[in-house]
């Protein structure tokens, strides 16, 4: 990627879009070859710790980067990890990509620099704060995990290290989330005063039947830190069909709230530029399932009140289209409203009732974003500083965070008081306990 960025804009750049994010501490120079190609030396390693859905397509967009060597694949499914090795080999044209069962045995080569770290949610926290332990740069994919309090360890986890973090929110490398939040960033559309954010809802799983774990399987491993439960097929299996299962299965997942909510709260809070702090007032309503192996919300409905005055709403798809300021029906996606007007962007497409604000050109007076148009590539570039982060861990942790939030609010069914400093809730034991949850033993973050 070329970028033909001065000195002063980059730190302008980066100011603006999540305070003080610094560059790594492991800058390698780019030396280039005598046929322009990349040195050996050079390249970033890579591995991948994960492969049923979003691992592969990470790995992928690695694979063609010519600064990027993947050395090796882990998951604890066997035919996952096959499929990962293969697709890897057939890239180089060799058999030299090594498979891995367990992170921790991968963690301990000296000769991998970063690790994409995609295995379902429940696994993010423990293998992050490991790979910082060992010095690995890290790509991983949202939510940060299972509780508030485990994303604020991986944070001090990366923080302590000195290592590089770029969280799986990948709208941020959007053209048209980018222009979005640039639009009302810079009071294209007056004063904003609401943000209506539409996602996904939950969905029932019926009850799977207890069998035997499949031989290639390491099922123990699988469960991590999560409570024991006998193996059935539908709690464990892979990616298929649009979804795995155990997205609404909260031992695992906090659900569509958070695994989907993450990606339209992100864009939300850039736009409003709040990502590095958080609401002050939580309420909200939800409905979960009273029968079957999913137990998260399938519909919810959270105001989020912010000190700035914005009131973010946040809701599953059916409900967010009912919204009394909804504009246009959209429901999925995010809608900004200001006292001038409002803008709407989700996945592929973006609209503003004045169609000639999407051609906003901006000056040098004007707020402007990170920009980056490939997530992972930025990922690299980071390492190797030549770019700011545009997805770094303080902004991740916050809006994870939200997430959470809004899920202990349609749980505990009540007004919450948030305090965005301390990161806890204003005199209320019941909401802070929900910060975190039990580990199984001998799992445990550390102290």
């Amino acid at each position: 990627m070329k970028y033909s960025i001065t000195r002063r804009q980059f730190i302008k750049t980066t100011a603006a879009s999540a305070g003080a994010v610094s560059l790594p501490s492991f800058m390698p120079a780019l030396v280039r070859g005598a046929d322009g190609g990349v040195t050996p030396s050079n390249r970033i390693t890579v591995a991948c710790i994960g492969l049923g859905n979003r691992g592969p397509e990470n790995m992928r967009a690695l694979l063609v980067n010519p600064e990027v060597r993947v050395l090796a694949v882990c998951d604890v499914l066997e035919t996952q990890r096959t499929k990962g090795k293969q697709m890897v080999d057939a890239h180089y044209g060799n058999q030299d990509c090594a498979t891995f069962n367990d992170y921790r045995e991968l963690m301990q080569r000296k000769d991998l620099d970063a690790v994409l770290i995609c295995t379902p949610d429940h696994g993010h926290p423990l293998i992050a704060i490991e790979a910082a332990r060992q010095g690995k740069h890290m790509y991983c994919e949202k939510p940060i995990g299972w509780s508030v309090r485990a994303g604020q360890a991986v944070r001090k986890a990366v923080h302590d290290s000195k290592v590089v973090f770029q969280f799986g929110t990948q709208q941020r490398s959007d053209t048209k989330f980018r222009l979005a939040c640039e639009l009302v960033r810079n009071g294209r559309i007056g004063k904003l005063q609401t943000i209506l954010v539409g996602v996904p809802g939950g969905r029932t799983i019926p009850q799977s039947p207890v069998a035997p774990v499949p031989a290639g399987f390491d099922y123990d491993l699988w469960l991590g830190p999560a409570q024991w439960v006998p193996y059935s097929y539908e709690r464990s299996r892979p990616f298929a069909n649009g979804f795995s299962s155990w997205y609404n299965i909260s031992d695992y997942c906090i659900g569509f709230i958070g695994n989907w909510g993450i990606h339209h709260l992100d864009i939300a809070q850039w736009g409003n530029g709040t990502d590095l702090t958080g609401p002050t007032e939580v309420e909200g309503k939800g409905t979960f399932p009273t029968e079957g192996m999913a137990d998260c919300a399938l519909s919810w409905q959270v105001e989020n009140r912010f000190a700035n005055g914005v009131t973010m709403v946040h809701m599953d798809d059916a409900t967010s289209k009912k919204h009394p300021l909804q504009v246009g029906g959209f429901g999925h996606g995010v809608t900004f409203l200001g006292t001038e007007g409002w803008v709407h962007v989700r996945r592929g497409y973006i609209e503003s009732k004045n169609e000639s604000l999407l051609e906003t050109k901006f000056g040098p007076g004007d707020v402007r974003l990170i920009k980056t148009d490939h997530h992972q590539n930025n990922f690299i570039d980071a390492i190797k500083g030549r770019a700011p982060l545009v997805s770094p861990i303080d902004v991740g942790v916050r809006s994870d965070t939200l997430c959470w939030l809004d899920q202990i609010a349609i749980k505990l069914k009540r007004k919450l008081q948030w305090d965005p400093t301390k990161e806890q809730f204003v005199n209320d034991a019941d909401a802070n306990a929900m910060l975190d949850r039990p580990m199984r033993s001998p799992w445990k973050l550390p102290t």
